[in-house]
């Protein structure tokens, strides 16, 4: 006699469970599939953080370029470090798309989505950092010059978080 798991948060393991399936349902799913959410991932992520920086050092920059009109040109810096940050993203969707994924090749279909989601997660939160440190570049800009290149090396410094992310994920989808 065989006793079935009754889970009502979560239905589809009764179903697995009934199917027989409750112990390889991951290897039923294609390793293209998750290397498609993989790249996918990576550049989502990556566009999204960018789009988030770009946003709040924009809008801070805007605000405070309206007393001060010196530092629309300076400051735009920031906002290239924040299109960085989708380049990183583009960059690895380009090294995954690189990379031939066969159709029983389990470990390279993981080891891409998890490079994915190590890069796109990294580079979102690159870009926020970046963002909120590129905004507070441009306002503290518009208080004092002096303060300007002592805040861009810290812009540079959460800019790094985005690299190390992409390095990770270059090892890590290049390990077969």
């Amino acid at each position: 006699m065989t006793t079935q798991v009754q889970n009502p948060e979560f239905p589809e393991a009764n179903y697995l469970y009934c199917q027989g399936a409750s112990d390889n349902w991951l290897t039923q799913i294609s390793p293209s599939l998750w290397f498609g959410l993989g790249a996918g991932l990576a550049i989502g992520l990556s566009v999204v953080g960018a789009a988030w920086g770009i946003f709040v050092t924009g809008s801070s920059l805007v605000g405070a370029a309206v007393r001060v009109p010196e530092i629309r040109s300076k400051n735009l810096i920031s906002i290239i470090f924040c299109e960085a940050v989708a380049i990183y993203g583009i960059i690895m969707s380009i090294i995954f798309g690189t990379k031939e994924i066969g159709p029983c090749d389990y470990i390279g279909g993981y080891a891409t989505f998890w490079a994915g989601i190590i890069v796109g997660f990294s580079n979102l939160l690159c870009g926020i950092s970046v963002g909120i440190v590129g905004s507070s570049c441009a306002l503290s800009h518009a208080m004092r010059d002096e303060l300007f290149v002592k805040i861009l090396i810290v812009e540079i410094f959460a800019s790094a978080f985005g690299l190390f992310g992409v390095i990770i994920g270059v090892l890590l989808s290049s390990a077969d």
